[in-house]
Order: structure tokens, then C-alpha cells, then sequence
């Protein structure tokens, strides 16, 4: 790190910072794994990889809505959870998560100009290490930590493309190219909304007419599409229920402005220090107020920063003409942002970088200190004067309620529930249908059809339970719902019940199969 830690009044105490930024990464990390709110897509994106690693195939066997490269990915690491449950999963996916840290400080070190490199890379690594909530959503396993790795990744090696058209060798546009066409092919394959960032990244390089790269991004883009979708256009049962999965999301349909302002206004608050930075250093880039090293050799590569983001205000409009836009959707490209931010905030006055540094210090410690998660993932709100504390972490209380479960029917290997986190805690299979928990598409007959059956042993129903109508999401009738419960109580019996569980903190009812079940008939 003598790159500017040391270096003419610029930056001083460097590897001070440094070790700071990793000190706040693993202490926040294992505040995310262990601490961090389970979520309900957890547990069917992990279903889903287990069903891959079976030989199932994604739309044409099972339901799923994304796309369909995090399950293919998983399933070759389906072992991590079934021996460890989703704790398991989710040092995984952190693993997968930092790596795209570390690539984004990479990414934000190649932008910067010499003797500013190691202040960008640790302006990320404060940015994004001392975010919990950034930490929390790549642990979490949902799409965001291999898309981000994926998105980072390809505009890495698009940093690497020459400055001008037609410099530097073929070998090397040709490599760097391709890999940044492949990756961001792979993001687009991980998350399809991110699909826009080849169309951004493409049409960069046809406006500055450096054919060779686009020639050599195109081969890895289209190359890589072909790779992931390829598989799923040629067989026409999974097609159909790819483009079923797109129906699915456009089903919901609507607009609620006070829910997308909302959005941003929550995105701004999670990442507030990195919109701050970004503000700052593109206001020290158009007051001229920047130290040497501008013509030097080495800045070269700013060349694509104006890319990175427009990159960014492109997904972030595409996610945002989603019906109900969750600000975490912009968590991959993230990323990107605050390597181009850290790279303009870098580039101010060369005597103020240590100060600036201490004060992105200040800045992701205050906000991370401050963060509404910490409440949130020891409390369950306030009853009038009093805070009602939770007796355990979610994630240790899912793990005491998969034991429990286990003692009831040793060795069982189905379970009927929709909450599929519990599914994959326990190592247990659900009915068919149910492969995408509360959002799982069962019309009225197989819902009753499973009901009289009673095909498992166990089942485990929170307030998740019957409450959600795909595709809209909207509550099903309340009548309905009642009537799904008297038919689950025909056939099960209480034998255990878990206040305050789960997602939203809702009841779980842990009910055993009655010896008369599954004589009914479809009510």
C-alpha cells in the first residue's frame, strides 16, 4: 500500500485505515450471518438449487421466477446447508458478496490516477465493509451477492480496455472484452433486470466507436446468454414456464408513487455515506479542485467511469417501473457506485486525504451505528410504552424449531409448509407446488386436494399460511384462508407453537399428521 499512503503529504496511515475497514467488515459480517432477519426468499432460492442438484430442471420442473443461474451455481454447493443449515448459506453467500467488495475497491483503485489508488480502494472498502446493511443483503441468499460479483467484475475488466480505439493489442481486447461481455451476460443470467447493463456497457462503446471492443464485448455477451438461457429456449416445456415466470412479475401490476418514493427515499438512507461521497467528489471534479496526476498514464481508465454511472441510473430505472420497487433490487450495482465515487473523491487536494479519509470513517460508522436494522433484528416493535424484545435471533430460534421438529419425527423427510426456510433447515422436502413458498401459484382444487390428503407427517404453518394470491400478491379472501385452516385442522393436530417466528414475526403452528388424516375428500 505504498501507493499513496505515504506519498507526499497525501495519505497517511494507510494501513491504519485498512485495518479499520476489516475490523468493521467481520465484526458487521457476523452481525448479518448471525443477527441478520430471516427472509422468506431464502429458503425457496435454496429449494431451488437443492431441485437443480437433483436433476430437476429450472421452469419446466419446479416454479421460479428469477433467472436461473444463482440455483445452477448453488446446486454444486447444496452440501454447505444440508450439513449447516441456512447459517451455512449465508457464510457462502458472504463469501460470494466480499469478493465483490474487494473487486469494487479494485475497480474503484483502477479508476483513480496514481498515487490516489489505495485512498479510492479504502474509501469502498469504509463504504461498503462498514454497511450493514449492504453486509446483511449479500449474506442473505437471494440473487444480490453473485449478481454484484458478477456486475463488478465485468466492468473490472472493461477498466482494463484501452483509453483510445484501436490501442492497445487484440490479445488484450479480445480477452477483457469478452470477459466483461461474459460477466455481465452472467449478472443478467443471475438477475434479469440487469440485463440493461450490457445495453449501457455496449452502446458506450458503439458511441465511441471502438469497434474491436464492441466486436469482442458482443462475442462474450451474446456468448454468455446463450450459455445460461440457451438450455431453457430449446426445451419448449421450461420456455413456457420462463415466460410464465415474466407473466408472473407483470401479474402484480399497478403503481404506487408513495411506495416508490418511498424506495428511493429508504435506498438514500441505507447508503446515505456513499451518495454523500459520490455528491462530493463529483463537486471537487467540477470546481477543478483536484491534486496532480490528472495527464498521467495511469488515470487513463477514468475513461469508462462516467459508464459505471449511467450503468447504475439505468438499472435503477428499470427496477424502479417494477410495481412495488424494494430498494434492495439496487443492491448489486452498489457496487459500482461507490467505486466511482471513491475514485472522484479521491482525486481531491493531496494534503487533505487523510482528513477525507477520517471523514468516510465517520461517516459509515455513524450511519452503520445508527442503523434502524440493529432494532429491528432484536425487537419486534413496542408494545405502547414497552419494547418487546426477542427472546433469540430469528435465525438461532429457526434452528431451535427445526430440532424441535426433528424430534418429533426423526429421520422424517417431508414436511408441508410454505415457510421454506424451515424446509431447508430441517432437510426436508415439501409437496409439489410449493416449491416457491407463500409465492407458490396453487389453484383452489390442488390446495384443498393437498389439505385432504395430508401428505406429510409434520406440517408447519406461520402467518404466511394461505394469506398470499399469486400473482398479484394480493391477501386471498379471508373466508378462503378460513377454510383452508378448518380443512388443515381435519387432518393435523397442535403439538407445538412458536410465537413471534420468522419473517415479520408472525405464529408458527407445528401440527402432526392425525391417525384418521387424508379419509376426507376436497371440500
Amino acid at each position: 500500500m505504498d501507493d499513496g499512503v505515504n506519498n507526499g503529504g497525501g495519505l497517511k496511515g494507510g494501513f491504519v485505515f485498512a485495518a479499520l475497514a476489516v475490523f468493521a467488515a467481520a465484526v458487521l459480517s457476523f452481525a448479518a450471518v448471525w443477527m441478520g432477519g430471516l427472509n422468506q426468499d431464502e429458503g425457496w432460492y435454496l429449494y431451488a438449487a437443492n431441485l437443480v442438484a437433483e436433476g430437476k430442471m429450472l421452469y419446466r420442473d419446479f416454479f421460479y421466477t428469477q433467472g436461473p443461474l444463482m440455483p445452477i451455481v448453488y446446486s454444486a454447493f447444496t452440501a454447505v446447508w444440508k450439513g449447516f443449515g441456512i447459517l451455512g448459506a449465508r457464510v457462502f453467500t458472504l463469501s460470494l458478496g466480499c469478493a465483490g467488495v474487494v473487486l469494487a475497491c479494485a475497480l474503484a483503485a483502477r479508476l483513480a490516477p496514481r498515487g490516489r489508488k489505495a485512498a479510492a480502494a479504502l474509501t469502498v472498502a469504509l463504504l461498503l465493509g462498514s454497511n450493514l446493511y449492504h453486509l446483511y443483503y449479500i449474506a442473505i441468499p437471494k440473487t444480490y451477492a453473485l449478481a454484484s460479483l458478477f456486475v463488478v467484475v465485468g466492468f473490472f475488466f472493461l477498466s482494463f480496455l484501452p483509453a483510445r480505439a484501436g490501442g492497445g493489442s487484440w490479445a488484450r481486447t479480445l480477452a477483457f472484452g469478452t470477459g466483461a461481455g461474459l460477466s455481465l451476460a452472467l449478472a443478467a443470467g443471475t438477475r434479469i433486470s440487469l440485463g440493461i447493463l450490457l445495453c449501457t456497457a455496449g452502446t458506450w462503446l458503439l458511441v465511441s466507436r471502438r469497434w474491436r471492443e464492441l466486436a469482442a464485448f458482443c462475442v462474450g455477451g451474446f456468448g454468455g446468454l446463450a450459455l445460461v438461457y440457451g438450455p431453457f429456449l430449446l426445451d419448449a416445456d421450461a420456455f413456457a414456464g420462463l415466460v410464465a415466470a415474466q407473466r408472473y412479475h407483470a401479474a402484480r401490476g399497478g403503481f404506487d408513487p408513495v411506495w416508490t418514493v418511498g424506495s428511493v427515499s429508504r435506498l438514500v438512507r441505507w447508503y446515505l455515506p456513499v451518495f454523500v461521497i459520490l455528491g462530493m467528489g463529483v463537486a471537487f471534479a467540477a470546481s477543478g479542485r483536484v491534486g496532480g496526476g490528472e495527464n498521467d498514464e495511469s488515470a487513463a481508465p477514468c475513461a469508462a467511469a462516467p459508464l459505471l454511472l449511467v450503468s447504475f441510473a439505468a438499472v435503477f430505472l428499470v427496477q424502479m417501473l417494477a410495481p412495488f420497487p424494494y430498494e434492495d433490487y439496487q443492491v448489486p450495482v452498489m457496487g459500482i457506485v461507490a467505486a466511482f465515487a471513491a475514485a472522484k473523491f479521491a482525486r481531491g487536494d493531496a494534503g487533505t486525504q487523510t482528513l477525507r479519509m477520517v471523514l468516510v470513517l465517520g461517516l459509515a460508522w455513524a450511519s452503520t451505528f445508527g442503523s434502524p436494522l440493529l432494532e429491528r433484528w432484536t425487537t419486534n416493535g413496542q408494545d405502547r410504552f414497552w419494547s418487546l424484545k426477542k427472546s433469540a435471533f430469528e435465525l438461532k430460534q429457526l434452528r431451535d424449531v427445526a430440532r424441535r421438529i426433528e424430534a418429533l419425527d426423526p429421520g422424517g423427510c417431508e414436511i408441508f409448509t410454505q415457510d421454506l426456510y424451515l424446509a431447508v433447515e430441517t432437510g426436508r422436502r415439501v409437496p409439489a407446488g410449493l416449491e416457491m413458498g407463500p409465492f407458490s401459484m396453487l389453484s383452489d382444487e390442488r390446495w384443498r386436494e393437498l389439505l385432504s390428503s395430508a401428505p406429510c407427517e409434520i406440517a408447519a404453518f406461520s402467518g404466511y399460511a394461505f394469506a398470499i394470491d399469486p400473482p398479484k400478491c394480493d391477501e386471498r379472501p379471508v373466508e378462503r384462508q378460513i377454510e383452508y385452516w378448518e380443512a388443515l385442522k381435519r387432518n393435523y393436530e397442535l403439538v407445538d407453537r412458536e410465537e413471534a417466528f420468522g419473517q415479520n414475526a408472525t405464529t408458527l403452528l407445528v401440527l402432526r399428521r392425525k391417525a384418521s388424516a387424508g379419509k376426507g375428500t376436497p371440500q
